[in-house]
């Protein structure tokens, strides 16, 4: 017996009933060889934690654009926070620990360069909705890689690409992940609007505190506590629906207060208006795509081919490529 038959075996000992097991995977897009001492799901967080869209998530924006501290989150640090809940829910609820974490890395992989600002942008500029959920499937099923794609099982596929939107994952590790994404962008967006001077904690809603807690760990720990109590004592995933109500009402404060702010959303105007330049000037020039992006141009088509590329900047990138191609540069005397 290999040592993943052997974790194999374990999951039925250990995990709960409707826990996603490894062995009872849908598969993956195309057939491959298993590994001795690792489950699908253990391979899958592995191969996006290794990816290269992995490694620029630290450089994209997750509220505030390019902020001036060490201490405000990134896309990634965000990844890892999603990720870090997951499994606690999942281990709480004896599910899936592996699955959950595999679908929490490659959840934002797809997102572009500043935020939702960006996703707006490329709605704006081809005329058709950019949800950074389904690129992010499209990242790890196509264009990780080198156009190969990272071959990942059916499961976190789905985890993936129902982390946001209208469609839920049937396993109830995605399903987890979806609320995990929520527990985390919520709590951590108040800290760094904290950190900004955008708010206070006296600034939250008292009913909100009076249910969920006066701090941002008490917060996060009611959250998290009451989804695994709640579900352990009805059988149904969810938390009970004064703490789901309070959570709701804490995001439209946050859209109210942050989300919209003109101060933290002030730079929007000039990043959606960085992205639409950039897409002109591809549009006009697709020869001037990187060597790697040609191909895909006779099977993707322009438009598609120049969203990928786009997308997968960082903010750092779009604006040294915004630079290079609009700004221009000093005369040099000799």
């Amino acid at each position: 017996m290999t040592v993943r038959e052997r974790m194999e075996r374990e999951e039925y000992d250990f995990l709960a009933p409707e826990a996603q097991k490894a062995a009872e995977t849908k598969g993956r897009l195309y057939p491959e060889q298993d590994n001795d001492v690792r489950t699908c799901y253990q391979r899958d967080a592995d191969r996006i934690l290794h990816s290269k869209s992995f490694r620029r998530l630290m450089h994209k924006t997750q509220v505030f654009l390019s902020p001036e501290g060490d201490h405000y989150r990134t896309r990634m640090t965000h990844t890892l926070e999603v990720s870090r809940i997951a499994r606690t829910i999942c281990r709480g609820l004896r599910l899936n620990q592996d699955l959950a974490e595999a679908a929490a890395y490659g959840h934002d992989l797809g997102h572009t360069p500043f935020g939702h600002a960006g996703e707006a942008a490329l709605t704006d500029v081809t005329g058709k909705p950019f949800h950074h959920n389904e690129q992010s499937l499209r990242v790890v099923d196509k264009l990780e890689r080198d156009g190969i794609g990272l071959n990942l099982t059916y499961e976190v596929r789905m985890g993936i690409l129902g982390h946001t939107g209208n469609f839920i994952p049937e396993t109830l590790e995605g399903q987890i992940v979806r609320t995990s994404d929520r527990i985390a962008y919520i709590n951590h967006d108040i800290d760094d609007a904290m950190r900004a001077g955008l708010l206070t904690e006296d600034d939250i809603p008292k009913d909100i505190s009076a249910v969920l807690g006066a701090s941002h760990s008490a917060r996060i720990n009611t959250l998290v506590t009451d989804m695994i109590e709640n579900t352990a004592a009805t059988g149904t995933l969810g938390m009970r629906p004064e703490v789901a109500q309070a959570m709701d009402s804490l995001r439209q404060f946050m859209f109210a207060h942050v989300y919209t702010n003109p101060v933290a959303k002030g730079e929007e105007v000039k990043a959606k208006e960085i992205i639409r330049r950039l897409y002109e000037y591809y549009l006009a020039r697709p020869d001037a795509l990187p060597d790697d992006f040609q191909p895909q141009l006779d099977f993707d088509g322009i438009s598609r081919t120049i969203c990928d590329y786009i997308a997968g900047m960082t903010d750092k990138y779009a604006m040294y490529k915004y630079s290079e191609i609009f700004i221009p540069t000093a005369w040099q005397v000799r």
